[in-house]
């Protein structure tokens, strides 16, 4: 019976150990984010200049229709 005791006493030692520091790594991983946020903010990112595609497709369709063709709607995907 002191055995089992001692096993139980040892898994509830370990158990909350792992459980510390699990926290301790979840919560200062946090407050490293929030420093590095603070220090060095992440560029906002940039929109790309939007190109207008439109003359290029209807170039392209009257290449492949030979000039019988032409471009009434597009939808980009």
């Amino acid at each position: 019976m002191e055995n089992i005791g001692l096993g139980l006493l040892l898994m509830l030692v370990g158990v909350i150990t792992v459980f510390v520091i699990l926290l301790i790594v979840i919560y200062g991983s946090e407050l490293l984010i929030r420093l590095l946020n603070r220090i060095a903010p992440a560029d906002a990112p940039k929109k790309e200049a939007k190109e207008d595609v439109r003359p290029i497709l209807e170039a392209a369709v009257q290449q492949i229709t030979g000039g019988k063709g032409r471009l009434t709607n597009y939808t980009k995907l």
